[in-house]
C-alpha cells in the first residue's frame, strides 16, 4: 500500500468500526451525565434501548430543537408543556380538551396505551405495555428533548 493510501485506509477502518451501531452509538459523557441527574427510575435507564424503541415513534415524531411536526408533533421540550400546545400542530379534539401538562407520569400512562388513555386521540400507536420499555423511552426523551441537563 502506498504511503498516500494509508490515511484513506485508516479512515475507512474507523468508519466501518461504527457500522451496525444505532445512530449516535453509545451515549456520550454529557448524555450519561444528564441520565445520572434524572430521578429514579429514569437515572438507571438504558438510553440505547430507549433510542431503539423511539425508532417506532420516529415515523411520526421528531425530537430535535426546532424540528418539524410530522404526523405527530415535535417532542422537543415536551416535558412541562401543556397538552395540545405545540404551535403549528393540528391536535385531535380529545387532546385539545385535555387539561394537563406533560410529565413523566403522564407520558408513562400515555405511551402504555394512547387510545385507551385518551379516547378520541389521533395517535394510532398501540403503546408499549412493558414498564421497562417505557422507563427507557422516557429517559431517552428526557435526555434528547432538552429536559435533562448534564
Amino acid at each position: 500500500m502506498s504511503p498516500m493510501m494509508k490515511p484513506v485506509a485508516i479512515a475507512a477502518v474507523l468508519l466501518a468500526a461504527g457500522c451496525g451501531q444505532p445512530e449516535g452509538g453509545a451515549p456520550d459523557a454529557s448524555k450519561a451525565s444528564a441520565l445520572a441527574g434524572l430521578p429514579a427510575p429514569y437515572n438507571t435507564a438504558d438510553l440505547d434501548h430507549g433510542k431503539a424503541l423511539f425508532a417506532q415513534c420516529r415515523a411520526c415524531h421528531t425530537v430535535v430543537k426546532d424540528g418539524a411536526n410530522m404526523t405527530g408533533p415535535n417532542l422537543y421540550g415536551v416535558f412541562g408543556r401543556q397538552a395540545a400546545s405545540k404551535e403549528g400542530y393540528d391536535y385531535s379534539d380529545a387532546l385539545e380538551a385535555a387539561a394537563f401538562t406533560w410529565d413523566a407520569s403522564r407520558l408513562n400512562d400515555w405511551i402504555a396505551a394512547p387510545r385507551t388513555y385518551l379516547p378520541g386521540t389521533k395517535m394510532t400507536f398501540l403503546g408499549f405495555p412493558e414498564e421497562k420499555d417505557r422507563i427507557d423511552l422516557i429517559a431517552y426523551l428526557k435526555v434528547e428533548t432538552g429536559y435533562a441537563k448534564p
